[in-house]
């Protein structure tokens, strides 16, 4: 029997495959370890590929499909429909298997390693910006307790740090003190990393000529538009706008039931 279409459930190191013919009789549901993976895929012929889109899902995506086989990604949510009773690797490949044959099923777009790249560098950045707040709010609130109130933002904390590091005196206990000055190298060293990565995307962003066109747009500058290329690629999975604005989360949601439009 000849297998048609394969449902792959991804992990750290042992994978699941579920494979069945073109008329759904199932051929294997076995697991395979990570060294294993190429060589299983290189001794199939062409079929149809279905992954849970995941961590890693991009990479053995295209990695597959430099074998000949046809890849598709599917969000999480379409697949979970088509899970039978209990959850368990075999259970989650088989219904990933079943729901990358449905004609309505939506897909997502594989990612190249430049995108993935610039990913990486957006989600890195929000990482430490968020990683700096927390400084700043734990520097406002260590400071409000010996009645130094420090404006909100994180441009008005760096200047205090900043002045810290000057040598201004600040009438604090010594141990109060120590903490407020080592939150202050914290707060600069963090802004400086984040001044960095914001460098390196304003770097990226005149390489490619679809993120100078979405600067075009009032009020996009090269950090929004280079998260917006790599998150979507081309834009070809969407059929219109609309379908764009939704993926976004900028249309509202239809909870319809017994004749009621809601």
């Amino acid at each position: 029997m000849q297998v048609t279409t394969i449902g792959l459930d991804l992990a750290k190191n042992v994978f699941q495959v579920h494979g069945v013919t073109e008329v759904g009789e199932i051929v294997f549901n076995r697991s395979l370890r990570r060294a294993q993976m190429h060589r299983f895929f290189e001794g199939l012929p062409p079929c149809l590929v279905g992954i849970e889109a995941c961590g890693t899902s991009h990479y053995w995506a295209r990695e597959i499909a430099t074998l000949g086989h046809e890849v598709r990604l599917i969000p999480p949510a379409y697949v979970k429909p088509y899970v039978k009773r209990g959850k368990s690797d075999a259970i989650d490949a088989a219904a990933i298997c079943e729901a990358v044959t449905r004609p309505s099923m939506r897909f997502v777009a594989i990612k190249t390693p430049d995108q993935q790249a610039v990913l990486a560098l957006h989600r890195v950045r929000d990482l430490i910006v968020r990683q700096r707040t927390q400084i700043v709010n734990m520097l406002r609130g260590v400071l409000a307790e010996f009645g130094i109130v420090v404006r909100q933002g994180a441009g008005h904390a760096i200047a205090f740090a900043k002045h810290c590091f000057e040598g201004v005196e600040q009438d604090l206990p010594d141990p109060a003190r120590d903490i407020v000055t080592n939150l202050s190298h914290q707060l600069v060293a963090l802004h400086r990393r984040v001044l960095w990565y914001g460098r390196q995307l304003n770097r990226a962003a005149p390489l490619d000529a679809r993120v100078a066109r979405l600067r075009t747009i009032p009020g996009v500058g090269p950090i929004t538009a280079s998260a917006i290329v790599a998150s979507i690629g081309d834009g070809r999975q969407f059929s219109n706008g609309r379908s764009l604005a939704a993926w976004l989360g900028l249309t509202p949601l239809n909870r319809s039931s017994g004749g009621k439009e809601r």
